[in-house]
């Protein structure tokens, strides 16, 4: 592609970082810029509920690249930097001094940022969200000296952080709204895996849980107010109620839009100039034949391969299949698959569950796998994702049998 050629990229992720890590490895020799919101140069998220919590990783472990490696790739690296809007006919990009960028191509990469509560107190200063690497900062600092912390959310991140801070002899509540943690995610059984899980551990793990306020004494935050009137003390409240896709400049901009920016199987929006890729991308699956967003490392760090590729005008599709982890205490976890909310599914447990060593498998009705969670089982991931792309009905009673290979 010709050297006087642009190429835009907006937010300063790990999906940022990696669609200019692809041009430049596709031999794209015309101007990159990357605009990154945060003033640290881009950076993975998993670590900042998990190892930088624990202590064992600084930010330069989790640093996607050098500031040497932008400046000899010759990408025009912009931190403290976003898009204000863009201009998908006029192909330009509108910074918040009111200059604009002109772009032949430009990929969105804009991520999610943490969702708050309405409620009175919310916005005490010890009340804080995981996001980015100053939220963790400032978790840390507290797990090292608050003694007491609430948790509003039994999700991935709030579970992590919950597991991080009982390491450190925290106590720790954790309030959730649903009947058990993670229902939404991976249903009523492994839901009950993770609270029996947490309550071993010393969680004080509280469901069917509606939060009405944060109290406050002297503008800080002292406890959470439940509906019926009970108030759990708190030194300091993490709210994980999960993440808001950045979205509101592709819809401004007249991109199709749904719960995030709609991409084709080779992530180009409904602008031919423009892809998506991340949390942001709802992607019209080429393999699960169905929309589907997913808020999870695995898809920051494969799909730009594909929106590069796209970008540079060569056939390109994403059709790897979701994938995320997970490190509480003693439980690590893959997962592999997709389940939507609603579908029809039943799970199947390969080994032990109280021992904590199984596979979970999620079937449909005609016994295709359509998802695998290995806890404390390894090198089982691809065998796991074959059956899945297999799309053939398994005998249930064989998939559970230890003594069958998978």
């Amino acid at each position: 592609m010709s050297s006087n050629q642009h190429f835009v990229v907006i937010g300063g992720g790990l999906g940022g970082a990696k669609i200019a890590e692809a041009l430049r490895a596709n031999d794209f020799d015309g101007r990159v810029t990357l605009l990154a919101a945060e003033e640290e140069l881009p950076y993975e998220r998993p670590p900042l509920s998990k190892q930088h919590l624990a202590g064992t990783q600084q930010l330069p472990d989790f640093t996607v690249d050098s500031a040497a490696w932008y400046r000899d790739h010759h990408v025009d690296l912009r931190l403290g930097t976003t898009a204000t809007a863009f201009d998908p006919i006029a192909k330009t990009v509108t910074l918040p001094d009111g200059s604009t960028l002109d772009y032949d191509k430009l990929a969105l990469a804009t991520g999610s940022r943490a969702r708050t509560l309405d409620i009175p107190g919310a916005d005490a200063p010890n009340v804080y969200t995981l996001r980015t690497i100053a939220d963790s900062n400032a978790l840390l600092e507290i797990l090292r000296t608050d003694r007491r912390l609430v948790i509003i959310g039994a999700g991935w991140i709030g579970l992590e952080v919950a597991a991080q801070a009982r390491a450190k002899g925290v106590e720790v509540t954790v309030l959730e709204s649903a009947e058990l943690p993670l229902v939404a995610a991976l249903g009523p059984e492994m839901g009950a895996f993770y609270a029996d899980v947490h309550r071993t551990h010393g969680v004080d793990l509280r469901t069917n849980t509606a939060v009405d306020a944060i109290r406050t004494e002297d503008g800080e935050a002292t406890g959470v107010r439940l509906r019926d009137g009970t108030v759990v003390p708190a030194q300091a409240v993490l709210v994980a109620v999960g993440a808001q896709p950045n979205i509101e400049a592709a819809a401004a901009a007249g991109l199709a839009v749904d719960g995030g920016v709609l991409v084709d199987a080779a992530l180009r929006t409904s602008n031919p100039d423009v892809v998506a890729v991340g949390d942001i991308a709802e992607q019209d699956h080429p393999l699960l034949h169905r929309p589907i967003r997913i808020e999870h490392w695995a898809t920051a760090l494969n799909q730009p391969a594909v929106a590069a590729r796209t970008m540079l005008g060569k056939t390109a599709v994403y059709d790897r299949l979701p994938y995320f982890f997970s490190d509480q205490y003693d439980v690590g976890m893959e997962y592999s698959g997709y389940v939507g909310r609603g579908d029809d599914v039943r799970v199947v447990v390969r080994g032990d569950v109280d021992e904590r060593e199984f596979v979970a498998f999620w079937l449909d009705a005609e016994n295709r796998v359509r998802a695998g969670m290995n806890v404390n089982v390894w090198d089982v991931t691809d065998r796991i994702k074959q059956l899945i792309g297999s799309g053939e009905s398994v005998d249930p009673d064989r998939l559970a049998n230890t003594n069958i290979p998978l």
